[in-house]
């Protein structure tokens, strides 16, 4: 629009919008990147990590802010903020996930990016630490929009992505789908096909058998051994309840119910459902197929989220969001055994409390680490251009879930530390290793 004048007159316009990352995060009280380094750093004092090395592996190598305009449906354009940090890539190629989510902030995903890269060593897997993430809520959003926005973020970081340098993955509110669209818009620009850009990808894509199980799956196989560990019956006798009933939580439930365990209480975002005897799990599942939600569950009593944190159970999956255990409900919580489904769902304070009423964490970057295992599985498989069965990918699964299971405990019995602590030592010890034999690059 220009003026009497023939000069450009600038106004604003109800068509052109930005969203900002200008709220706070949902994470809690906590700063979830500083959450994650008060782990690291009784970690690295235990394993005394030399000064040079601390201060390397405190700061992530790569930080990407980008803004991501699309046209809505409605003919509005929008701007939306997207990340992608690679934290660390001494070991590999830097691997995480992109989450859509009203709650992405900076420190929320340089928190993830860590998380991963220690998570990737803990479970000794040849890849580095990175995740991504868009300021959006996908759920006011159109299957158009929705692409428009992941063809655009991909766009906006190509230079960063690659097999041999970052591989994303599905996250919080992303799916197979949104992978379809990442691996073909990177495709298009080199001009070839290329699958092993990106995991959790459609089957017909190059997609893994077992994808889609393998995070619940990590979960049931650590839970398992940690019954044993306690010396505590695999039965009915031992009690289940599952926070969040998405892929992770319905998942681990089905396959701990099918081990033998009783899954007495599971929950969603709109609350929790609860039988001391038990649920039928397959029920369950097959009613939130249908209707989208627990609370319409009627064979079961309505308990809230926070309530269900705090049953009378052996085993605590919580496998929603980050900080749901904090030093506020730490003291109540009567489980023997916490498998950690989610990332970060424990602050830094809580830890304290449940190590001194002796509940036995499986932390984060363990429990929840069969989904990346399985990753790289799909990775691996892109690459040779041969896929395995579902037996032969959930039978190595279960191979690198019990020994690291059994590196960590090691750890943990040899120093008289948490199990958090000592996956964390095992992680920060392998990375510190490699960084040690590649040497300082000047």
């Amino acid at each position: 629009m220009t003026s009497a004048q023939g000069k450009p007159e600038w106004r604003e316009t109800s068509e052109y919008r930005v969203i900002r990352p200008e709220r706070d995060t949902h994470l809690g009280g906590e700063n979830p990147f500083e959450s994650m380094m008060a782990r690291f750093d009784v970690a690295a004092q235990k394993l005394n990590l030399e000064p040079g090395l601390y201060s390397v592996l405190r700061h992530p190598e790569k930080q990407i802010i980008v803004a991501c305009p699309v046209l809505r449906d409605s003919g509005q354009v929008e701007v939306f903020t997207g990340y992608r940090i690679l934290y660390n890539t001494a070991r590999g190629p830097a691997k995480g996930g992109i989450r859509f989510d009203m709650g992405v902030t900076l420190d929320e995903v340089k928190a993830l990016a860590a998380w991963m890269t220690w998570k990737c060593a803990v479970v000794n897997l040849p890849f580095g630490g990175a995740k991504g993430g868009i300021l959006c809520d996908p759920s006011t959003m159109s299957m158009v929009e929705l692409e428009r926005l992941t063809r655009r973020y991909t766009s906006a970081i190509m230079d960063t992505l690659g097999p041999d340098s970052d591989v994303p993955a599905p996250d919080v509110n992303t799916n197979e789908r949104m992978m379809a669209w990442i691996m073909d818009t990177y495709s298009m620009q080199k001009r070839h096909t290329v699958t092993a850009v990106v995991t959790g990808k459609p089957i017909e894509m190059g997609g893994s058998l077992g994808r889609r199980e393998a995070t619940g799956r990590g979960v049931m196989i650590v839970s398992r051994e940690a019954l044993k560990r306690l010396n505590m019956p695999i039965s009915k006798q031992t009690r289940v309840v599952v926070q969040g009933f998405g892929n992770v939580g319905s998942i681990s439930a089905e396959l701990m119910s099918n081990l033998g365990l009783n899954i007495v209480a599971v929950s969603d975002k709109d609350g929790g459902i609860y039988n001391p005897r038990g649920l039928d799990v397959n029920d369950v599942i097959e009613h939130v197929k249908k209707e989208k939600t627990l609370k319409t569950y009627l064979n079961a009593d309505k308990v809230t989220n926070k309530e269900l944190l705090t049953l009378e159970c052996e085993v605590l999956v919580p496998a929603a969001l980050e900080n749901v255990i904090t030093e506020e409900n730490a003291g109540q919580i009567k489980a023997k055994i916490i498998a950690e489904g989610a990332n970060g769902p424990t602050s830094a304070t809580a830890d304290r409390i449940l190590q001194d009423k002796g509940i036995l964490v499986i932390p984060d970057i363990l429990a929840n680490a069969g989904g990346v295992t399985v990753s790289y599985f799909e990775w691996v498989q892109d690459r040779g251009g041969y896929f395995w069965d579902e037996d032969t990918v959930n039978q190595r699964l279960e191979r690198i879930m019990v020994e690291s299971f059994n590196e960590v405990a090691g750890m943990a019995a040899r120093n008289g530390v948490s199990m958090r602590i000592a996956a964390y030592m095992v992680a920060i010890d392998r990375v510190a290793k490699v960084h040690r034999l590649r040497g300082m690059y000047a």
